[in-house]
C-alpha cells in the first residue's frame, strides 16, 4: 500500500553521499589559508548544519580555539569567500546517489507520491548536487538552507511543503539520517524514519529512536497505489 502522500527527504547522507566532496572543498579552503588539513572522518561528522557551520567547526579545529570564536571573527566573511570559491568548483564531482534512490523516487512518482527535499545545504550547492545526479526533476519541492529564515530542526521547511503541496501531516514522511532530521520530523508533527549510512555527527541513529529505520531505499520500491 501507499501509506503517505508526501515523501520528504534529507539530501546528504541520505539521498547523496555528498561527504568526499565537501572535505576536498574544506582542504582546499585550509589549504589557501595556509592550514593544515582534516580528515574525512571529522568532516562527516561535522555534516548537518549547513557549510557555514562545517567551516567554523574545521577552522576552530585545526586552530584550536573555541568555535564562538571562530563564530564572529572579523576573518570568517573572508574565509568562507574561500571556501565558497572551492565548494563550487568541487560540488557535485566526486559524490553519488545511495543504493535504489533514483529508482525510488520514480517508482513513487509513478505512484502519485508527492516528493520534496529539505535540507540545511545552502540553495545553490542543493540545486548544483540533484542536477549532478539528476533528481531535480523528480522533485516537487526543494527548501534548502536559506531557502526560509529558519532551517532544521526548525520545522517550518517541513510545514512549508505540507502547505504548499496540500498534504497534511498524517500523511506527510520525513526521510533523513540524522537527529536533526528527527528532530526536525518530531516539530512538524509527521513521522520520520531514517537510514544507518549518512552523517548523524559520530552517533547511531537508531539511539534517536526515529520511527522506523529502513537498510536502503529499497523499501519504497514496494509501494503500491
Amino acid at each position: 500500500m501507499k501509506p503517505f502522500d508526501l515523501v520528504l527527504f534529507d539530501l546528504d547522507g541520505t539521498l547523496v553521499e555528498t561527504a568526499p566532496e565537501i572535505c576536498d572543498a574544506v582542504n582546499d579552503t585550509l589549504t589557501e589559508l595556509g592550514l593544515q588539513h582534516v580528515t574525512q572522518s571529522q568532516v562527516n561528522d561535522w555534516i548537518g548544519h549547513g557549510t557555514l557551520e562545517l567551516l567554523i567547526q574545521a577552522l576552530a579545529d585545526v586552530q584550536k580555539l573555541p568555535e564562538n570564536e571562530v563564530r564572529h571573527s572579523p576573518q570568517l566573511k573572508a574565509q568562507a569567500a574561500v571556501f565558497q570559491k572551492h565548494y563550487r568548483a568541487r560540488c557535485g564531482t566526486r559524490s553519488h546517489c545511495y543504493p535504489h534512490v533514483i529508482d525510488a523516487l520514480k517508482h513513487l512518482k509513478e505512484q502519485g507520491v508527492h516528493l520534496g527535499v529539505v535540507t540545511n545545504k545552502e540553495g545553490a550547492y542543493t540545486r548544483t548536487v540533484l542536477d549532478a545526479h539528476g533528481l531535480t526533476p523528480l522533485l516537487d519541492r526543494i527548501v534548502s538552507g536559506d531557502t526560509l529564515p529558519t532551517k532544521k530542526p526548525k520545522p517550518d521547511g517541513v510545514q512549508d511543503c505540507m502547505l504548499k503541496l496540500g498534504v497534511g501531516p498524517q500523511k506527510t514522511l520525513f526521510v533523513g539520517d540524522s537527529s536533526i532530521d528527527i528532530a526536525t520530523a518530531r516539530a512538524a508533527g509527521v513521522a520520520v524514519w531514517a537510514v544507518p549510512y549518512g552523517y548523524n555527527m559520530g552517533q547511531a541513529i537508531a539511539d534517536n529512536m526515529p520511527d522506523r529505520l529502513i537498510p536502503d531505499f529499497g523499501v519504497f520500491l514496494e509501494w503500491t497505489s
